[in-house]
């Protein structure tokens, strides 16, 4: 049974979902393997089946969505010379918040040698939604990592459109204990007033960004901007041992933004494709 939480708010008891799953999985005889896996609440986790390559992992949220005081928490480790891809079974919906906000907690390890594609499928941010997000990377020697968030603020093909609300964005990246990429985005009240700002993305509601911490990233560089186009950019630095490849895309909505993001993820996954999810 989902796992419901009372919050009090104008005098009446309103519901909350709250969810934590973690999902630890290892090299063996050549193949990634499940080493551990713990669920609680609303937060679920499921293991398609795959022939070959990395374990690919699929996060779903029972609750069908975010609204203010929910909260969700994922942990992947990743062991030693092992691979991981983590995907969404959908988008993720944020709500309007009556009080409080929604938030969710991410943690990724990847021990030395291994890689992890976090690869979930987008935020679709509702009008008067309060959200917050932080994620937590942690590389060993040799890691390799490839992380997306992407949101779309509301549905163009609905008539919805988020023009106010709250979205926060944090994220950290370490490699061997030294933090290597750092950012925070954060927009609102005025959502749809700050993205229509030429210096932000003149009026685009869908935006993605992408991170490759990986020695393949330099060689990378000119076709991910050939396919991110005049609508974003990308730029890559050295880091310690490995490079760091950072994208970011704009488009006007979601379906838009999808077409970029699908050749672009196929080409920084290289042999391993996409998620499953992404071509249904």
């Amino acid at each position: 049974m989902d796992t419901i939480e009372n919050t009090k708010f104008s005098g009446q008891l309103a519901q909350r979902a709250a969810g934590k799953a973690q999902l630890c999985c290892a090299s063996s005889d050549g193949r990634t393997r499940l080493r551990r896996l713990y669920q609680d609440g609303s937060a679920k986790i499921r293991l398609p089946a795959v022939s070959a390559g990395p374990l690919e992992a699929v996060l779903i949220n029972t609750a069908g969505g975010l609204t203010g005081g929910d909260r969700l928490g994922w942990e992947v480790d990743v062991g030693a010379d092992a691979s991981a891809t983590v995907t969404t079974q959908a988008c993720e919906k944020v709500y309007r918040a009556a009080s409080d906000h929604a938030e969710t907690s991410v943690k990724l390890t990847v021990g030395e040698n291994g890689s992890v594609a976090w690869l979930p499928q987008e935020t679709i941010v509702f009008d008067r939604a309060a959200f917050a997000r932080t994620l937590d990377v942690e590389l060993a020697a040799g890691a390799e990592a490839l992380v997306l968030e992407a949101a779309v603020f509301g549905r163009l093909a609905m008539g919805e459109r988020a023009a106010q609300g709250i979205f926060h964005d944090r994220w950290r990246v370490r490699r061997e204990g030294t933090l290597i990429h750092a950012e925070d985005f954060r927009i609102g009240p005025g959502i749809a007033d700050t993205l229509c700002r030429a210096a932000i993305t003149g009026g685009a509601i869908a935006v993605a960004t992408l991170l490759l911490v990986s020695p393949r990233a330099e060689a990378l560089l000119d076709p991910v901007r050939e396919i991110i186009g005049d609508q974003g950019g990308a730029s890559v630095w050295s880091v310690k041992t490995s490079g760091k490849l950072l994208a970011r895309l704009c488009a006007e909505d979601g379906y838009q933004l999808r077409q970029r993001l699908v050749p672009l993820v196929g080409l920084l996954k290289g042999k391993a494709g996409l998620p499953k999810l992404w071509s249904l």
